[in-house]
């Protein structure tokens, strides 16, 4: 199994990139670089591509509204030449508030635009003229919506490889049986071995049968706040904020994916009061409504058995690679958890 983990947008990236150096010579596979409405993703993908060695570099998400087919597939070309064929094109329909509030571009048909985008892009990294006649991309643009001037090109330069691996975060049935069809990974959210099945094995599968069967195995990247040693297990309760505000405030009250991930989890009472809690005003509330064996079962959080039983449950669910963060009072301790968590994994 790869070990991932998704860096801050927050601020602080030179110093982030200078700790995932050392993560890297511990054992850190994959760095996942966001894009909310902060900076852009790209530039600091290329920055981290000249300053590491060995993990590939991939986008935790570039939203699929703000840029053309093209020019993801150009920006990813791009990355993947500065890094020696390192880049991951992850890839997301991000929501509304973001797309429609910042970006100023409708909020339409993400699965369909999702399906398009990943066969030009594919298309441009062939190097084929790209010509698409999709209900929601025409490549080049028809001579009644433009100028008539546009003709089919091929991208410039030759791109290190003819194929850059997708992931693709997607939640919904429809959108993860297109992951598990087209992509190359998927990146969940709110997954838990224990429940996976239940919420979405019946997309996965109806995707699978319909996938290339020329095409690799899906990758699932999948994991949780990582702490190792014994005394810990109140780290857990870290995560109660950014899952009380997702499952209780992420989207509307009648559209909230992640409200429904979590009842289609087992727990559609805690699912309910979280939110009413939350939309209430009473985040704290709601914050102590998640029930303690969700906390322990969305985490890597525990002693190096309980870490080991976690790490077993996720590979025997269908995760292939973990995706997560490193807890610690400071770098050291970070850098600690990862080098524990390789070896567990080693040793799997």
């Amino acid at each position: 199994m790869r070990i991932s983990s998704l860096i801050s947008y927050a601020g602080g990236f030179k110093e982030t990139v200078k700790e995932i150096q050392i993560l890297e010579k511990a054992g850190l596979d994959v760095v996942w670089v966001p894009e909310a409405y902060s900076f852009d993703a790209p530039s600091a993908m290329g920055y981290l591509a000249a300053n590491t060695e060995r993990v590939t570099i991939a986008s935790g998400i570039l939203p699929i509204y703000s840029r053309t087919p093209s020019l993801l597939a150009m920006t990813a070309a791009g990355i993947d030449y500065l890094s020696d064929g390192r880049c991951m094109l992850g890839l997301g329909a991000s929501g509304p508030q973001v797309i429609e509030g910042f970006h100023g571009v409708p909020y339409q048909a993400p699965v369909a635009r999702m399906r398009e985008i990943v066969e030009i892009c594919r298309m441009v990294w062939r190097r084929d003229r790209v010509q698409h006649l999709g209900r929601h991309y025409q490549i080049p643009l028809p001579q009644n919506l433009g100028t008539g001037l546009g003709k089919p090109l091929k991208i410039i330069n030759h791109p290190v490889r003819d194929e850059i691996p997708i992931a693709v975060a997607s939640l919904g049935d429809t959108s993860v049986e297109m992951t598990a069809e087209l992509a190359d990974a998927w990146l969940p959210a709110f997954y838990t071995a224990d429940a996976a099945k239940a919420v979405w094995g019946d997309a996965l599968a109806k995707g699978k049968a319909k996938r290339d069967p020329h095409r690799a195995p899906l990758e699932v990247f999948a994991g949780g706040a990582v702490a190792i040693g014994k005394g810990l297990e109140h780290l857990r309760n870290l995560s109660r904020p950014q899952t009380a505000l997702y499952v209780g405030g992420m989207g509307a009250r009648s559209k909230n994916f992640y409200n429904d991930i979590f009842t289609k989890s087992g727990y559609a009472r805690e699912a309910k009061i979280i939110q009413d809690l939350y939309l209430a005003g009473e985040k704290k509330a709601a914050e102590a409504a998640i029930p303690d064996e969700y906390l322990a079962r969305n985490s890597l959080i525990g002693d190096e058995g309980f870490v080991r039983e976690r790490v077993i449950a996720l590979k025997e669910s269908g995760v292939t690679s973990l995706n997560v963060g490193f807890l610690g009072n400071n770098f050291e301790e970070r850098v600690a958890s990862c080098e524990k968590l390789r070896n567990i994994v080693d040793s799997i």
